[in-house]
């Protein structure tokens, strides 16, 4: 079910905990896929770099933004008749959401960040 998905996705990958199986992840690493996710409470500590951390905790901004996008901009409608009916409602989805006073931010230019970014 994953392998179209990630057909044109190379380095690395963030999942939630429910994708964490050791078959999975070695399927992926093949391919040249990192697969990077929380662990579970009943699993052993892992080294993880430190970059890969702020990324995964950045995941979740990302999840809100597209919640925004489906649940108050409404571009999650599937019942479209017409292509170009899909595309106006998507576009005008994307412009409602422009207007939003407070839309997330990843603030992946702080200095704090770049600085934790470029170190090796």
């Amino acid at each position: 079910m994953i392998f179209p998905l990630v057909k044109n996705i190379y380095d690395k990958l963030f999942g939630d905990r429910g994708y964490i199986s050791q078959s999975l992840f070695e399927s992926l690493y093949e391919k040249g896929i990192q697969l990077i996710t929380k662990l579970k409470k009943n699993m052993k500590n892992k080294l993880m770099p430190l970059v890969d951390k702020i990324l995964l905790r950045k995941r979740a901004i990302i999840e809100s933004v597209n919640d925004e996008l489906k649940n108050i901009c409404q571009i999650q409608h599937t019942r479209h008749r017409s292509f170009f009916n899909w595309a106006v409602n998507l576009l005008s989805g994307l412009v409602a959401f422009s207007f939003f006073p407070k839309k997330p931010s990843l603030n992946l230019r702080s200095k704090d960040n770049l600085q934790l970014l470029i170190s090796p």
